[in-house]
């Protein structure tokens, strides 16, 4: 791993507000016209043209509501089409360029979920810092203990960047999620499983501070 000696360029709004986590730019479609700021798309099922194209419209929508797109794991095809930004988890930046990603504007977010990997994360100065899971999630098998909220608060006080909590976020705790201090709650099933997600967007976004 190359380690830039250059910090990643800021976000643009560096709260990042409710932070919906989806697989396809349908998604982006649905969600950005109701005021999220900051989306990923994390796509595991395609490969070749299919996922290119995916990606190719995730970043147009993106550009068109002005939102903070972050495109998870495929790095060089971020650089390629010029995405916002890229999230890359603790094993992807031991092969992403990240040099390359640097030089060219492209924002960094990087997952984190103990204090090793915290300090991984700080010293390549990303643009925000992910740490989770908050809760027990069902999105993803996860190998760590949850965070609860007083890990949340723990690197709220040792971060210098923006945070942003995942795991486990429901409506019910999304306000004390935000009372921790955090720029940005990242949500995934409580969305994209829910039977309105427009409606279920609305409430959560009811329950976040309001965007500066």
């Amino acid at each position: 791993m190359h380690t830039p000696r250059q910090a990643f360029a800021r976000c643009t709004h560096p709260h990042l507000g409710l932070y919906p986590i989806v697989d396809r730019a349908q998604w982006l479609e649905r969600l950005l016209p109701l005021g999220i700021r900051t989306i990923q798309v994390r796509i595991k099922d395609l490969t070749g043209e299919a996922l290119k194209q995916e990606l190719a419209t995730s970043v147009q929508l993106a550009q068109q509501y002005q939102a903070q797109l972050f495109i998870n794991d495929y790095w060089e095809l971020a650089l390629e089409l010029g995405a916002y930004g890229v999230h890359l988890g603790q094993k992807d930046i031991e092969t992403a360029d990240l040099i390359k990603l640097q030089q060219a504007g492209i924002r960094l977010g990087l997952s984190s979920h103990c204090e090793d990997e915290v300090q991984r994360a700080l010293s390549l100065q990303p643009s925000y810092i992910a740490t989770g899971p908050v809760y027990p999630t069902q999105t993803k098998i996860m190998p760590w203990q949850p965070q609860t909220l007083e890990g949340v608060r723990h690197w709220r006080k040792k971060i210098p960047y923006p945070l942003v909590a995942i795991g486990g976020i429901n409506a019910e705790r999304l306000p004390t999620v935000w009372e921790t201090g955090v720029d940005g709650v990242a949500v995934l099933s409580v969305i994209t499983q829910a039977p309105n997600p427009e409606q279920v967007t609305r409430e959560l976004l009811a329950l976040s501070p309001a965007l500066s």
